[in-house]
């Protein structure tokens, strides 16, 4: 059976081993430059939100196989940690430093992948129109910055809130994850709402 796929620039691990991981920062190789991600948000359709009749999480189908008992978990898990270890390819101990909140992590059971657009908010802003084998690719997408290792309470509290309602709790990390977001919405051509737009210009001040 085929080994665990690496997420792009990181090494698959054997069994026990150790992976030098990523830096703990967000997710996929698809993050914009600030000034980029200005001239993106500029772009993106404004709408209101749509409904959400219809909406389930299983209509996002994750977390897809990525080969021997591995999934696109294991992948972020790998690429966001530190001094991460393996069984095989499933990731059993590591340090994370949450995006959110600037929380240490060590255990990865600890840990929630979060979905940089919400799948709601995605539902909302057009993806309500997508098959079924797209939303999915959306739900799994390891090339955006939509996939991000965080704190579990962190990933409770933002729910599937956009920037407009909430905000990571640490504004350092405000800058990445206005350009992740912002591109992540460019890529799937999602919608945003008005006060979306403001708040993400607003974070991007960060920067």
């Amino acid at each position: 059976m085929a080994g665990c796929q690496p997420v792009s620039g990181s090494p698959t691990g054997s069994g026990g081993s150790d992976s030098s991981g990523g830096s703990g920062s967000s997710g996929g190789s698809g993050s914009s430059t600030p000034g980029s991600a200005k001239a993106q948000l500029a772009k993106l359709t404004i709408d209101k939100p749509g409904s959400m009749k219809g909406y389930s999480r299983e209509k996002f189908p994750h977390w897809r196989s990525t080969g021997a008992n591995c999934d696109v978990r294991d992948s972020v898990l790998k690429r966001d940690g530190t001094k991460v270890k393996l069984s095989g390819c499933n990731v059993v101990a590591g340090n994370w430093k949450s995006l959110y909140d600037g929380v240490v992590i060590t255990s990865p059971s600890k840990i929630d992948i979060d979905h940089m657009v919400p799948l709601a908010d995605a539902w909302r802003s057009g993806a309500a129109a997508w098959t079924t084998d797209k939303r999915g690719d959306f739900a799994n997408d390891l090339t955006d910055p939509q996939l991000v290792a965080v704190s579990a309470s962190s990933n409770r509290a933002k729910g599937d809130q956009d920037p407009s309602t909430w905000k990571p709790k640490e504004t350092s990390a405000w800058c990445i994850y206005a350009t992740d977001w912002i591109a992540v919405k460019t890529h799937w051509a999602l919608t945003v709402t008005t006060a979306e737009k403001a708040a993400l210009n607003d974070m991007l001040e960060k920067c």
